[in-house]
């Protein structure tokens, strides 16, 4: 059975996805400075022309690939999936790996006689890989990075989250386990390229750490300290399996800048990540970018201000009217569609002074039910009534990635680029 990550709303009380616009009143004066790295604008003179910004560099553009494309019944097609992303300028996709469906006994002695022919056995632990050798196999053959989310526990490592759905790992060990077994069948030397040599080698070299750990729907509050606990063992088992990957701290979201001080302030913790990254959802497309560049200013501030950063969500939910649920950034699909074409200009004005490594728009296709929440309405693609359609919002993006990439068009590769 397939498994499905669903964008969901947090529990109630949390500070959960607000406007930055209502925001700006709590951030530091440090944080509001508008700094940056890059040497100040300078007006150009009457016989010159201003440069063109520069392509954005391989595997930058992104979307998170959730909700139906995943879905138990197999209506849609993954690697078709993927090679549509690929026209429309996606260069990267990030995806939940399940720890808790890829790891629902904790020893092979457990897993039931009958079903033990779809586990790997990995010393004596059993794993089931068959939905991340999809996802790993279809975006190498069409060249697509891959930025794995890695969360869930299964109920024999569960500690109980009374703050919201997701339940957080007892212990740290069994998750550097799975990372551990992750890297030996998707890095570098892993036995996925080994047994499938047909398929293009796109070794994983980036491994996310949970998601929206400072919310209490993924996290129990305050959460620094246990976060940090799991994220050093997350670190030891990527270091050792694959020197050479970069850790990606956990999304943070609503007040980012805040939390990733917390972070900070716990002894030796800025050395246990690579990459920070960041869901910033606003009304306004402007304000992603200060967002942004509050988290940025957060991590120069803490001395931090070498490293990239991932804007691993940034999203309008075409949900006004449709759903029960309603945020200060939901919109129309008209609306949507403006966003992300206005959006997509001041990130390709903005990103190198950010250090910004990527971003992904969440998400490629949403399940737009008649009951469903706001976020299952933030797709580039709706599906409904078992059909697959396609919104605004996709155009928008095509015309605005392609832009960044300097492209008219793309070929069947991520990397391919028609000018």
């Amino acid at each position: 059975m397939r498994t499905v990550r669903v964008r969901a709303a947090p529990a109630a009380g949390a500070l959960a996805l607000i406007a930055l616009t209502a925001l700006i009143a709590l951030v530091p004066a440090w944080a509001s400075a508008r700094r940056s790295t890059s040497a100040p604008p300078q007006r150009p003179s009457s016989t010159t022309t201003p440069a063109a910004p520069a392509a954005v560099p391989a595997g930058f553009v992104g979307v998170d690939v959730d909700g139906p494309v995943f879905g138990p019944d197999d209506t849609i097609n993954f690697d078709r999936q993927v090679g549509t992303m690929v026209a429309n300028g996606v260069q990267s996709i990030r995806v939940a790996f399940n720890w808790a469906a890829a790891e629902p006994y904790e020893s092979w002695s457990k897993v039931p006689a009958a079903d033990r022919d779809e586990y790997a056995n990995v010393n004596g632990k059993p794993f089931l890989f068959t939905q991340t050798d999809e996802i790993v196999g279809a975006a190498a053959q069409h060249g697509v990075t891959v930025l794995p989310t890695v969360l869930y526990t299964p109920s024999w490592d569960a500690s109980d989250n009374k703050q919201g759905p997701v339940n957080t790992p007892k212990r740290t060990v069994p998750y550097g386990t799975y990372l551990t077994a992750l890297i030996r069948r998707y890095g570098p030397h892993g036995s996925f390229w080994k047994a499938n040599p047909q398929i293009r080698r796109l070794a994983i070299r980036s491994w996310q750490v949970w998601n929206e750990e400072n919310l209490g729907y993924y996290w129990p509050q305050p959460f620094a300290s246990s976060y940090v606990g799991l994220l050093r063992t997350a670190h030891a088992a990527i270091r050792r399996a694959d020197p050479g990957a970069k850790v990606v701290l956990g999304a943070l979201t609503n007040l980012a800048w805040k939390s990733i001080g917390q972070i900070y302030r716990i002894g030796g913790a800025r050395n246990l990540f690579d990459v920070a990254s960041v869901n910033g959802f606003t009304k306004l497309p402007a304000d992603v970018i200060l967002y942004l560049r509050f988290t940025r200013n957060a991590m120069i501030h803490f001395k931090d201000g070498h490293k990239p950063l991932l804007a691993t969500e940034v999203s309008w939910p075409s949900s006004q009217g449709k759903s029960r649920q309603k945020f200060d950034f939901d919109t129309t699909e008209a609306g949507q569609a403006r966003n992300i074409a206005a959006l997509l200009p001041m990130i390709g004005a903005s990103y190198t002074s950010l250090r910004l490594a990527g971003f992904y728009y969440y998400t490629w296709m949403g399940d737009e039910g008649d009951k469903s929440l706001a976020f299952n309405f933030s797709g580039l693609l709706r599906f409904h009534d078992n059909r697959v359609t396609v919104k605004p919002a996709l155009g928008a993006f095509r015309r605005g990635v392609l832009a960044l990439e300097h492209c008219k068009r793309k070929g069947s590769l991520a990397s391919s680029c028609i000018t």
